[in-house]
């Protein structure tokens, strides 16, 4: 068996072979992150990565497969595996919370807008988190990342009814969940006054809390944000990471293929971060 610490970099032919491998689950947890961050396209990467998931769904009782399972539901996000989307949905009924949140951010980053009914039935079930507005009560849904998963996969697809389902949310106690809400409400409806929300909680005394509203307007695409973005008190890495996005998936617009004036404004305000 592979002895080597798990922390040191391995081989995409290694992380397959520990991802395989039954003896050790930390060198499989290892393994199922380094797939992931690494994008892995090799043909195995994806077949193991949903075999480590189902291992858990099946077996729910194994918290060693557990951990394995969080890792590989977060990589099968990553590479956009379109072949995992029926198993990351099963995963939403798994009885841990940490599963369940990584399975809904990742059927978001997989595109799969077939799963949009699931994650909101999961985030109206009776007492998911919407009537908890204490900010240290633990939430019975992920509902921060259910409300990101559906705002990525309803970008740009006007739903008064589904918009109307989301508003309750946008009045969270937690302002981290507020953020989440009108990150959605402003990629699926447009209205800019969603937006204006998330840039009141820049200016929020908690870290935690600007540095999540930062990331939220990065992930719309919103480019008034820019300004702001760049003044908000967080890391410089956090900002060039939020203007990226503003650049590469504006709101309301394809990817641009060329440099226009809005892209140019863009990339100067990445320089003055730099």
């Amino acid at each position: 068996m592979d002895s080597m610490p798990i922390g040191e970099p391995i081989s995409e032919a290694e992380a397959l072979q520990r991802l395989q491998q039954r003896l050790d689950p930390s060198l499989r947890y290892y393994a199922a992150w380094w797939l992931g961050r690494t994008r892995s396209v090799h043909p195995q990467a994806v077949p193991l990565l949903i075999a480590a998931l189902q291992e858990t769904i099946d077996t729910p009782s194994d918290p060693e497969a557990l951990y394995v399972a969080r890792n590989a539901a977060r990589a099968l996000g990553k590479l956009k595996a379109a072949e995992a989307v029926s198993t990351l949905l099963q995963g939403l009924d798994h009885h841990d919370h940490d599963l369940r949140e990584a399975c809904s951010r990742s059927l978001g980053e997989t595109g799969a807008t077939q799963a949009l009914g699931a994650l909101r039935q999961r985030l109206e079930r009776p007492g998911a988190g919407c009537a908890a507005q204490q900010h240290g009560a633990r939430l019975q849904e992920p509902c921060e990342a259910l409300l990101e998963a559906i705002g990525t996969l309803a970008r740009g697809r006007p739903d008064q009814d589904l918009c109307a389902a989301l508003l309750p949310w946008s009045q969270h106690g937690r302002p981290q969940i507020r953020s989440a809400a009108c990150r959605a409400l402003l990629q699926i409806s447009g209205e800019t006054r969603w937006g204006e929300t998330m840039l009141e909680l820049l200016q929020d005394p908690e870290p935690l809390v600007r540095r999540g509203a930062l990331l939220d307007l990065g992930a719309t695409g919103w480019r008034p944000a820019a300004g702001a973005i760049v003044a908000c008190r967080v890391e410089n890495s956090l900002k060039l990471l939020a203007l990226r996005q503003l650049l590469e998936h504006p709101l309301g617009s394809p990817a641009p293929t060329t440099v226009g004036p809005g892209e140019q404004e863009l990339l100067q305000l990445m320089d003055g971060v730099l």
